[in-house]
């Protein structure tokens, strides 16, 4: 069933943090942030009563979904699984501890399905300055979460597999020199030493020109190091070869 554009919000404003109390001055503030009604706490308890009738009748209620009435506001308790960005929170905490705990392949597995769930523009039809900021909340985390997994990779000598992702990344993150320095050594490892060093020249001349500033000197370093082809840039296995 279709929700009214302020039931939505409502919904939307819940969802964000499933199952811990809101009160009603905060969502108040993210439903009408600019065109508050006469009587908002009122205005708020009709859109709760919509969007409890419209759970009901998608057969969502009673079903690990409820919106519940606390003294002085409402809490969303919904099971986490049925909201993507508590799954996607989720999974990427599980990846970090699994990471932490030297194991590799579970944390890349993790990765790869908290990112299965980013799907489109976060909030897409909701057009609110609240909105915004979570999209905006949304994409650091999205980004966080990329950056990490590309490290892992590189971490493992999986360059080959994070490539794309890494493309994708820099392609959004122009100015980033984080991101480009972890292109840079993925696509040395690949044998790509001059594609390597053409990341750097392309970020160098554009925040030249847009910036009027020089790479730091942690990517400064790297583009000398690919230059001499410093075998400890190789992959952890390669290197340790190289080392024998």
């Amino acid at each position: 069933m279709p929700l009214p554009h302020g039931t939505k919000l409502l919904l939307a404003a819940l969802a964000w943090t499933p199952g811990a109390f809101v009160a009603d001055e905060v969502l108040i503030e993210r439903v009408w942030q600019e065109r508050r009604p006469q009587h908002p706490v009122d205005a708020l308890y009709i859109q709760a009563t919509r969007l409890r009738k419209a759970l009901r009748a998608d057969g969502q209620h009673g079903d690990g979904f409820e919106l519940a009435r606390k003294r002085g506001g409402y809490v969303l308790a919904i099971d986490e699984e049925r909201v993507d960005i508590a799954r996607f929170r989720g999974l990427v905490r599980q990846a970090q501890q699994a990471a932490r705990a030297g194991e590799a392949d579970s944390a890349l597995g993790l990765y790869a399905r908290a990112l299965e769930l980013w799907r489109g523009e976060p909030l897409s039809d909701v057009r609110t300055a609240w909105a915004e900021s979570a999209r905006v909340a949304l994409r650091r985390e999205h980004r966080e979460a990329l950056v990490a997994s590309t490290e892992l990779h590189l971490r493992v000598g999986r360059h080959e597999e994070c490539l794309p992702q890494l493309q994708w990344l820099a392609d959004m993150h122009p100015f980033d020199e984080k991101v480009t320095g972890l292109l840079m050594l993925a696509l040395h490892r690949a044998g790509r030493q001059a594609d390597a060093l053409d990341c750097f020249r392309v970020l160098r001349q554009r925040m030249v020109d847009l910036l009027g500033c020089e790479p730091g000197p942690e990517l400064r370093s790297l583009q000398e190091r690919v230059l001499a082809r410093d075998h400890r840039l190789l992959p952890p296995s390669t290197y340790a070869g190289a080392a024998c």
